[in-house]
């Protein structure tokens, strides 16, 4: 039998090309829709003043209020929030095998929200204010994520477990999620009964998913503990691609599955939980990216995973430019749209499930 040398490492070339071309063409994407985001609004800002003003080059001071006091934490915080729902929605749907998992499905979301209502109604650590960025502002942050990731993992711990019993599958897990889903929105609402009015303004307008809230104090907080997450998600690239092909295999190959698992599910619920405490409940970003993605380029981790990071800031940007523009001159919360075109995308892959 003979074989073609070059067949292989050519082929294997055009793979990684293709890959690699694919994610190279998502970041130019994401940089021009951070561009055009900085651009659209209420004031319509040129792009010639939109780079005058990113540069010190010479600019409108109208234009520069607006851009580094608005416009560009709240872009910047899209892109964020986006790569990390995203690739937390990546690493669940592999630790847990379930093509359906993600950040929403699974009452992962939920519970963090529920736990960062809990410090703001409870513990006090969200107070009304009256300041250009937000009317809701979180007085403790570290004490209001710490209480939005203990509900998360909590979930967490759940949702493995059923995962363990009896290799439940992946309907299983997600009617699990719709159970604690359930669970965290009445203790939502039962926190909301017993406020009083100024804690129940509050609790309304921080639980809209919405990424404008933020300034730069909030986004470099984020921005610091995703950017952690996601390098850690990417160094086990490789651990997530062998246990895509089971457990045994993958123990078989030196892999600690049960580490990697618990671990991974660990950085996901971190990644929620901080989103969550900033930006409110944001859902199917970690659901339908991730899909997208693996349908153009595959499992492959080592360019899905970058590909589903890029990918949720893109969608996430793009949506909120969206809610920026649909209702002008008011501004809806880009958790809304997501839900809108959310909906009908996981309504179709249960369909597709066979």
């Amino acid at each position: 039998m003979h074989f073609d040398n070059g067949r292989v490492p050519g082929n294997y070339t055009r793979y990684i090309r293709r890959k690699t071309a694919f994610n190279c063409l998502m970041l130019g994407a994401l940089g021009l829709a951070v561009i055009t985001g900085i651009s659209l609004g209420a004031v319509h800002i040129p792009f010639p003043d939109v780079f005058s003003t990113l540069f010190q080059s010479g600019s409108v001071r109208q234009f520069e209020l607006i851009i580094w006091n608005i416009r560009l934490p709240q872009t910047l915080t899209a892109v964020v929030a986006g790569a990390g729902l995203a690739g937390a929605g990546t690493v669940m749907q592999s630790v847990l095998r379930n093509p359906l998992a993600s950040p929403l499905t699974l009452g992962i979301s939920h519970a963090a929200a529920f736990g960062a209502a809990f410090a703001i109604m409870i513990l006090g650590t969200g107070v009304m204010s009256s300041s250009m960025g937000d009317a809701v502002s979180i007085s403790n942050p570290v004490l209001t994520l710490g209480s939005a990731f203990f509900f998360a993992m909590a979930t967490a711990f759940v949702v493995t477990g059923v995962a363990k019993i009896r290799n439940a599958s992946p309907e299983a897990m997600i009617l699990t999620g719709v159970a604690l889903n359930a669970l965290f929105l009445a203790g939502t609402m039962l926190l909301q009964f017993f406020a009083d009015d100024v804690q129940l303004a509050a609790m309304v307008f921080w639980t809209f998913g919405d990424v404008a809230r933020a300034d730069w104090q909030d986004l470099a907080v984020l921005s610091g503990v995703t950017a952690f997450i996601l390098i850690y998600f990417l160094g086990n690239a490789w651990n997530y691609n062998t246990m895509d092909m089971g457990d045994e295999t993958a123990k078989g190959l030196g892999v600690r599955v049960e580490r990697v698992r618990i671990f991974g599910m660990m950085a996901a619920s971190l990644a929620i939980s901080v989103v969550t405490s900033f930006v409110g409940v944001i859902g199917f970003i970690g659901l339908v990216a991730p899909h997208i993605v693996r349908k153009i380029i595959g499992d492959d981790h080592r360019f899905l995973l970058p590909g589903s990071i890029l990918a949720g800031g893109l969608i996430l940007l793009a949506a909120d430019i969206g809610a920026r523009l649909i209702l002008l001159p008011h501004v809806l919360p880009v958790s809304i749209l997501t839900a809108f075109l959310g909906a009908p995308v996981f309504i179709f892959l249960i369909i597709q499930r066979k």
